[in-house]
């Protein structure tokens, strides 16, 4: 167990938590529940095998550590997960409820093989990330947020047919509560614009079609698949508004459907969202 201080816990506490959960044992010399409690702690750090970290604050030399988690008592324990406290006890806890506590925090294999992904993610590194991810669902194929992950992954970095199949087969596996999500029905566009962009015209021969005939809808629908397919929403967005525009009924209102889930796949553009949201609303309520 590592001894902190107010001038570590930043770095001890918040961001190791980011990595796996973090146990902070306020304590002192003086407290003969607080010996009792530590080895216990000790020992379960050790059998985790780095999957918990635990780390001591003494609350006489960090007083303002102590104040700021309104240590009223010891030994008190606060939990750390993603840089922010998740659960606490106070007094010594049964080793059946400590158990039980720490079981309640700490991630099984399939979860630590998400997060390495995430964290990956973040880094750039696309290929060991869906390396992960896979790992992941392989463990725990039932989880509905990874099949997510990797799909979304997959669409984001598709670089052969074999990833657009990938993905299919994933979402395929949704269970019948994760084809309710909203990302479902965003991934889907997604990937179907992907599949649709390889077999369409080139975007100048659609524009082309478009401007000697704007009428025709399925150019559109065609242009903005391609759109979709390149990450490119507002001109997408643009040309799907024109469908709702000129035919609701066409496609079985595709138009207005697409738009939706383009929203969900633009989210990261919250004035071009909303901008079209309104839009779309005029041109429902004419």
């Amino acid at each position: 167990m590592l001894d902190i201080t107010q001038q570590t816990f930043d770095r001890d506490v918040i961001g190791a938590s980011r990595e796996q959960p973090v146990l902070v044992d306020f304590w002192a010399p003086w407290c003969g529940p607080c010996q009792m409690l530590s080895p216990l702690l000790a020992a379960l750090e050790e059998e985790l095998g780095g999957r918990l970290k635990v780390v001591k604050l003494n609350v006489d030399e960090n007083p303002d550590l102590a104040a700021r988690f309104g240590v009223r008592s010891i030994p008190f324990v606060v939990a750390f997960v993603d840089g922010n406290p998740a659960d606490s006890f106070v007094g010594v806890l049964p080793a059946e409820a400590l158990r039980r506590f720490v079981d309640k925090l700490v991630p099984d294999a399939a979860e630590i093989e998400r997060r390495k992904a995430l964290a990956l993610i973040e880094q750039g590194d696309a290929s060991a990330a869906a390396t992960a991810l896979r790992a992941a669902l392989a463990l725990r194929p039932e989880r509905d947020d990874t099949r997510f992950d990797l799909a979304s992954l997959l669409l984001q970095h598709n670089t052969d047919a074999g990833r657009l199949d990938e993905a299919e087969v994933v979402l395929r596996g949704l269970s019948a509560p994760g084809r309710l999500d909203p990302r479902f029905g965003v991934l889907s566009t997604q990937l179907q614009s992907q599949r649709r962009a390889g077999e369409l015209p080139d975007a100048d021969t659609l524009r082309s079609r478009i401007a000697g005939a704007p009428a025709d809808l399925q150019a559109r629908l065609d242009l903005a698949n391609l759109h979709i397919a390149q990450a490119q929403y507002e001109p997408a967005l643009e040309q799907l508004l024109a469908i709702v525009e000129r035919d609701r009924a066409f496609g079985d209102d595709i138009g207005r459907r697409t738009m939706l889930s383009v929203f969900g796949l633009a989210a990261d553009q919250p004035q071009l969202v909303s901008s079209f949201r309104r839009r779309l609303a005029a041109a429902l309520n004419r």
